[in-house]
């Protein structure tokens, strides 16, 4: 995001916009922290500034990563999905990402509220695969490691923030346990919060072992459904 100071009063209009607080008035008009800006666009698709001072940047890479990730408009190249980039494993009743038996897990780093640089996803990807897990290939974390066998990012873009970022895999439900673990013991290691969402078809006598699993390691859960309402039927078969 740019100011163009010669337009902008320095009313702060904007200022509550910006999820990062990387505006701020300074000499009499708005500043933007570089830094911390991760070129999400809200502030100008707020349309609040009263002189249209706000303007978009045509970016480069690998600052166009920052965009990419938290511009809830821009749609993701590698998935044709805008904001996150990804529609998660908790669509499964409809892709079929993930089969009976195992479950679908997604560490989204970043909210609420913070953002998360990209040197901390390297950190959990890097973690959850030494468990030998597969990272979802329809997922544009996924298409920024250089191995997915180490779940190592490209270092070009280690230090480029993003409004939030998802590491999304499959494992057996028996592994689920030591994947919390590892996920407890790298959260003291990174700068920023994440969510967990982990996902399984219900079983044959009604329960969700995934969340019994959590719970079990020491987890809150809050238990959500999905009720597949056909548009999934042609995946229906797939844990039989």
């Amino acid at each position: 995001m740019r100011v163009d100071v010669e337009a902008c009063i320095g009313c702060g209009e904007c200022i509550p916009y910006c999820p990062m607080n990387a505006l701020a008035v300074k000499d009499e008009h708005c500043m933007v922290d570089e830094k911390e800006c991760v070129e999400c666009n809200i502030c100008y698709y707020s349309g609040v500034c009263p002189v249209e001072a706000l303007q978009k940047e045509d970016l480069t890479w690998p600052r166009e990563v920052r965009s990419v990730f938290s511009d809830p408009l821009q749609s993701h190249s590698t998935t044709g999905v805008p904001g996150r980039g990804t529609e998660e494993m908790k669509t499964n009743d409809v892709t079929g990402r993930f089969r009976a038996g195992y479950a679908g897990i997604a560490v989204e780093l970043g909210r609420p509220g913070t953002g998360t640089r990209f040197r901390d996803v390297e950190k959990v990807a890097m973690a959850v695969a030494t468990l030998g897990v597969k990272f979802e290939d329809k997922n544009p974390v996924t298409s920024l490691m250089t191995d997915r066998a180490t779940g190592k990012i490209r270092d070009d873009v280690l230090e480029e923030k993003a409004l939030s970022a998802i590491v999304e895999f499959d494992a057996p439900l028996e592994m689920v346990p030591e994947v919390l673990k590892v996920l407890r013991d790298v959260s003291s290691k990174i700068d920023t919060v994440f969510s967990l969402d982990l996902a399984c078809w219900v079983n044959e006598e009604n329960k969700v072992k995934a969340m019994e699993l959590a719970m079990a390691a020491g987890y809150e859960c809050s238990g959500n459904g999905k009720t597949n309402a056909g548009l999934g039927r042609p995946l229906a078969n797939l844990g039989k």
